[in-house]
């Protein structure tokens, strides 16, 4: 009780931005006489309903690293490997709730550039999952990586991240006892229990290269594999929630046994406090939210063109409350 006392002070109290810096009024909004009277920093007028930011929420960075062996610092500064998978955790006292944003690795936003010796050269529009990889593959590549997410959702404040390794896929699966699945698209030719429509129960590799495995040569391949990341993000969920209930100890078991593929500013305090929420707050299909856009080809890759206004909607659907 003590520790997690200590997480939850250290979680609230650390410094991050206290806001997204969204526009307080959209160009079509007219603020009434008393909304004028009464309105304050931070407020968000759209659609004649006014919003405050929920300063209760927690939200966490996962990122899963295109790297398979233990975490180590990258010899030169642009080898920390890409954000495969980029997923925003959002946590939310208020009704006890938890959500999960899956960002599109091929979402084009502002990337700073840095050469072999990490000296920072320009920043660019490029693919998000890029931005890891031009740091030193610890610490320096997630505050990078941490820092251009926060930049496409208007500031949004992050409270902590965790990148993983992808080979740490299989050890954090097993670590619930496995998970439920219906494969939605045909891999078969990839590996013959991936049927189209088929129900397994992933354990081991399976659950590695379920969650990895794309076909580059499909346009929108990417596009593919967040679908089937969100639909076993669920069903992990569930099944991490059902192994908590049976023992909160199994978090910290977990921690400690991914620590070697894991870079994270969560302290074991932190994680203390976070296990038990995993098990008591809500969570179903419908926590689950993609940002919406088009993935075009450009000059030698995909891109993702995330839909502005759709996304300024869910940050106020996820982040925000209305004003009574």
């Amino acid at each position: 009780m003590a520790v997690r006392a200590i997480g939850k002070h250290r979680l609230y109290h650390q410094p991050v931005t206290t806001q997204p810096v969204l526009q307080s009024v959209m160009e079509e909004e007219i603020l009434t006489e008393e909304e004028h009277e009464k309105w304050q920093e931070g407020w968000v007028k759209y659609q004649d309903a006014v919003y405050a930011y929920n300063e209760e929420i927690l939200t966490f960075l996962i990122m899963g690293i295109d790297k398979r062996d233990d975490v180590k610092e990258a010899e030169k500064g642009t080898d920390g490997g890409q954000a495969d998978a980029l997923f925003l955790l959002v946590l939310n006292p208020k009704d006890e709730s938890i959500k999960v944003i899956g960002i599109n690795r091929n979402t084009m936003t502002d990337v700073d550039i840095y050469d072999d010796n990490g000296a920072y050269d320009s920043t660019v529009k490029a693919q998000i999952a890029i931005q890891h990889g031009f740091g030193d593959g610890m610490e320096e590549s997630c505050e990078y990586q941490k820092k251009a997410v926060e930049n496409l959702f208007y500031q949004l404040p992050i409270h902590g991240y965790a990148a993983i390794n992808m080979s740490a896929i299989s050890t954090i699966n097993d670590a619930v006892g496995g998970v439920d699945v219906t494969v939605p698209e045909d891999l078969a030719g990839f590996n013959e229990d991936f049927v189209e429509g088929r129900s397994l129960h992933l354990m081991g590799e399976n659950a590695f290269w379920y969650v990895k495995y794309r076909d580059t040569d499909i346009f929108g391949s990417a596009d593919m594999r967040l679908d089937r990341q969100k639909q076993y993000l669920t069903s992990f969920i569930e099944a991490a929630k059902q192994a908590v209930h049976k023992d909160v100890s199994v978090v910290i078991d977990l921690y400690q046994a991914v620590k070697p593929q894991m870079v994270t500013d969560v302290s074991l305090d932190k994680v203390a406090y976070l296990a038990p929420i995993l098990a008591e707050y809500a969570y179903d299909g419908d926590s689950f939210h993609n940002l919406q856009g088009e993935t075009v080809m450009g000059e030698q890759y995909e891109e993702f063109y995330p839909d502005e206004e759709a996304m300024f909607e869910m940050i106020l659907d996820v982040f925000y409350e209305k004003v009574q």
